[in-house]
Formats: structure tokens, sequence, C-alpha cells
């Protein structure tokens, strides 16, 4: 437990958890949902450029745990109906191409 800004703050299994979470990933599964779903078009139209400043958050999460659960977000607010394992899939590329958290 930790306090932070006056708010206790509660170390869960998803802030946890390291990149084994990626562990046995379909990482081919992973990019063909990120081609479907455009999330490079998405990404890009609202950070601008290229979109490779998505990938750099500056604080917002420092954890594959965290990582993936902002991916579990965008699948949330975009109604994309993606199962665990899928979201899983589309972290673990992110985190190989992008974050290499270990």
């Amino acid at each position: 437990m930790l306090l932070v800004g006056g708010a206790i703050w509660v170390a869960t299994p998803a802030h946890a958890q390291g990149a084994d979470i990626f562990k046995g990933a379909d990482l081919a599964l992973g990019e063909q949902l990120i081609a479907e779903h455009q999330c490079v078009q998405c990404h890009t139209s609202k950070v601008g450029g290229d979109g490779s400043a998505i990938f750099k958050p500056q604080g917002k999460f420092n954890t594959a745990g965290l990582m993936r659960g902002m991916v579990e977000m965008c699948n949330t607010n975009m109604n994309m109906g993606m199962f665990p394992e899928e979201v899983t899939a589309i972290a673990a590329v992110l985190n190989r191409d992008h974050y290499k958290f270990k």
C-alpha cells in the first residue's frame, strides 16, 4: 500500500504484473487485430504526426499490466467486444514493438 497525493494506492495484480502476462500470447492474432480495428489510424488521429507519440504517455503507466489495461480501456470505450486473450495479444505486440517491459 502506498500513499499518493492523499489517496491510498494498493498494488493490484494488474499493476504488479511484469511482461510475463504476455507469455503465450498470440502475436500474429495481435497484429491482425491491430490492423482490423485500425488502432494505428485511430491513435494517429488523436496525437497527430505519425502517431508514435501515443507510445510515450509521459508517466501514465509504467508496467506491463497498466499498459494492458490501457488496451482494455480502448476495447471498452470503442465497444470492440474483444475477449481477454485478444486484448492480451494486442498488448503483447505493443510491448514487443514499443514498450519492452520486462
